[in-house]
């Protein structure tokens, strides 16, 4: 293997404390308030991403185009899918959304995850 060739290992530090997360403006999806994103692309590639993502509280609704494995670093919500039961997520809990979840987000407090797009 030349230089070139290298591989590396994306990874990240304490991922519930980074602090120099990217401004990703409002959240599209809000149903009420302003809700401020922000977060970090650990890596990318045709389609699939992993990274950070912060929100501020408030409400949301959203239909997921992609499968999303997420884990609660900070924060708390509860996510309630149509016609479904409120599942509350906080530290350390995780979640499967698959392509085609369609529901709605409460961020209770500013909400940390570490999310996987497939």
């Amino acid at each position: 293997m030349t230089d070139t060739d290298a591989r590396t290992t994306p990874h990240l530090a304490d991922a519930a404390r980074l602090a120099n997360l990217e401004d990703w403006g409002p959240l599209d999806e809000a149903t009420g308030p302003e809700m401020l994103t922000s977060g970090v692309t650990l890596w990318s590639d045709d389609g699939k991403e992993v990274g950070v993502w912060e929100c501020t509280p408030g409400p949301s609704r959203w239909l997921l185009e992609t499968h999303e494995f997420v884990t609660v670093v900070a924060g708390s919500m509860t996510v309630t899918v149509d016609d479904g039961e409120p599942v509350h997520l906080a530290v350390g809990d995780t979640a499967v959304f698959e392509k085609g979840w369609a529901g709605t987000w409460e961020i209770h407090d500013t909400l940390r995850k570490l999310y996987v797009i497939f």
